[in-house]
């Protein structure tokens, strides 16, 4: 079996050709410039380089022969967005983009394209005790989740148009060593003994990936026969509040977390006054999983538990 993978020197694609070695998957990666190639230790004779993902970008010499595509390539979130109309920029990139590929690896003869969604499709929170499934109704609330919804739309419009066969998976935030985003900053806090006014954060749930597991998951999904045609979600399996995640941080780089009871409607109080209400949303806020479809469907349960997954997110970068 040949795989091509996209976005192959990000966090996630980055792990996917590490774990793939190990077992024994032959893995093609696109990078966007050989300079990134070199930097993973890969050449020209062993890599695509594709410098852009557009509407009208070329996939067919990096398609042949290729049996499954792993698209994890993707414009993101950036903090200090410099682009007038962001909704125009994450579709180009996100949904033209994307379906480009997949209709490309469709004409050539590609069996499965798996294809690395956000939960962001879902919705940003979570009410009560009612987890997100995968067969909700999709509920972004901004220009990236959007463009994933639609993207995912227009690859269900080419399962009928083609039958190549597709899968959507649908992480919440991914942890790991090299991770970017609050998850580094947090574990950074910890680490250096910084007190945190998060101690009585301990109502709300929130649903984390490993970034072994989310791996772990994608490369099922590479083969798994009951993989085809599905929506999954995934998870570490264990919710956790804001306090406990941060506790567990600790213990992760053997250091107590210094966490100060600050009643969470003060903090939520002060984040209106300061402008910062969709950091903090995601501090006190909820969002919950079900990936009971992904457990019994493939017979697959999170491999690295959440102890270990940030024991290893904590390990110094070589």
């Amino acid at each position: 079996m040949k795989v091509l993978l996209t976005g192959a020197s990000g966090f996630v694609g980055n792990a996917i050709l590490a774990m793939a070695k190990q077992r024994d998957l032959f893995v093609t990666p696109v990078f966007r410039s050989l300079e990134a190639a070199k930097t993973c230790g890969y050449t020209l004779g062993n890599s695509v380089i594709i410098s852009s993902l557009l509407a009208e970008t070329n996939w067919k010499e990096a398609l042949l022969g290729i049996d499954v595509v792993i698209h994890c390539a993707a414009r993101t979130q950036v903090l200090n967005e410099t682009e007038v109309d962001t909704l125009l920029a994450f579709r180009l990139v996100n949904v033209e983009g994307a379906l480009n590929l997949a209709r490309q690896a469709a004409q050539a003869g590609v069996r499965r394209f798996v294809f690395v969604s956000s939960i962001k499709v879902n919705g940003e929170m979570t009410q009560g005790s009612f987890p997100f499934a995968c067969d909700d109704a999709p509920a972004p609330e901004d220009a990236y989740a959007l463009s994933k919804a639609e993207a995912e739309a227009g690859l269900w419009r080419l399962v009928q148009e083609t039958g190549m066969e597709v899968v959507i998976i649908r992480p919440p935030l991914v942890y790991g060593r090299g991770a970017k985003g609050n998850f580094p900053i947090l574990l950074a806090w910890v680490r250096r003994g910084l007190p945190l006014p998060l101690g009585a954060v301990t109502q709300n749930r929130r649903s984390l990936v490993g970034l072994d597991n989310l791996v772990d998951l994608i490369l099922t999904c590479v083969q798994h026969p009951k993989a085809a045609n599905q929506t999954f979600l995934v998870s570490d399996g264990e919710d956790l509040s804001t306090t406990e995640l941060l506790q567990r941080m600790g213990k992760a780089v053997n250091r107590p977390a210094r966490l100060l009871p600050v009643p969470v409607s003060l903090l939520a109080f002060t984040a209106r006054l300061l402008g910062k209400t969709a950091v903090t949303q995601r501090l006190l806020g909820s969002l919950q999983v079900d990936i009971s479809k992904t457990i019994e469907l493939l017979d697959w349960n999170p491999p690295v538990s959440v102890e270990e997954g940030l024991r290893r997110a904590a390990e110094p970068r070589l």
